[in-house]
């Protein structure tokens, strides 16, 4: 009988003792789930900070990219601290683990090789600021707004909507289409049949109206003078710098407001023409 107590005694004690490391466990989760947001909210406002300051040592691109890079570094972290201290509270042998992985990390190590190539390439693309969150940018035959930098990958967004996940081992060759002022250029046609300094002046009062109303015109817009003498045409171009991801817009803008000018002062943009004779008619 009293065999049969004790054996209830250490039933009991048992299943407080492994309770208590299940109950420490979870706890050991909920405590890096909050660390893990609590230091994104941090590195948040540590970053809006800089970025809002007086000295503006970051541009809002460099800011955003180093926050998502900080926050990624953190978190993993956080959660190597948590998994290590899980293994503790369970007793078991963190060290012997440790090494295990170190053998088995160098048994695999020749099988890893384009993961630590990902990585080193990544921390370069980092430190050399190549590229940042929100360029537009193009790898290879991919081209479209980045829209998170890894040590590891490089997600890109193309404008198709599609996202494109690139490797930073793979990346060779970058073009970076979001860095210094862009260029607006085209051509705008006339007749032959026109005056071509009538045209010239009419078209550059327009341009200089636009100006006025455009903030993200840098330099320009200008007409520079004929480019070509074309089969049917003569063309006339068209120049101007403006800020990063603007000149698209700008672009469509402007020939949109060109066409409209030379319609209303009855210039002649040329277009291809098919004349039919009939001769049974002339005859």
């Amino acid at each position: 009988m009293e065999w049969l107590l004790d054996r209830l005694n250490l039933d009991q004690i048992s299943l407080l003792i492994a309770g208590q490391k299940i109950l420490k466990v979870v706890l050991i989760f909920i405590a890096v789930r909050l660390s893990v947001r609590v230091s994104a909210v941090v590195i948040n406002k540590f970053f809006e900070k800089q970025a809002n300051s007086r000295f503006k040592m970051m541009v809002p691109k460099k800011v955003t990219t180093m926050s998502t890079v900080t926050k990624s570094v953190v978190k993993y972290t956080l959660y190597f601290i948590g998994i290590t201290t899980i293994l503790g509270v369970l007793e078991l042998p963190v060290s012997s683990l440790l090494a295990t992985a170190g053998i088995g990390g160098l048994a695999i190590g020749f099988g890893a090789q384009n993961l630590v190539r990902d990585i080193i390439t990544g921390f370069f693309i980092l430190f050399e600021d190549q590229y940042s969150v929100g360029d537009y940018i193009t790898i290879d035959k991919y081209s479209g707004i980045v829209e998170e930098i890894g040590l590891r990958i490089t997600q890109i967004r193309d404008f198709n909507g599609d996202i494109h996940i690139v490797p930073n081992g793979q990346i060779v060759n970058v073009t970076n289409h979001s860095r210094g002022n862009m260029r607006v250029m085209f051509d705008v046609s006339i007749a032959y049949s026109e005056d071509v300094d009538r045209a010239v002046e009419i078209i550059q009062n327009y341009l200089d109206e636009y100006k006025k109303e455009e903030p993200c015109i840098i330099e320009g817009p200008m007409v520079l003078g004929v480019q070509e003498l074309a089969e049917s045409s003569v063309q006339l171009r068209v120049w101007a710098t403006s800020r990063p991801m603007e000149q698209w817009r700008i672009a469509r803008e402007l020939k949109k407001g060109i066409k409209k000018t030379l319609e209303n002062a009855r210039i002649e943009i040329p277009y291809p023409k098919i004349v039919v004779i009939n001769q049974a008619e002339e005859e």
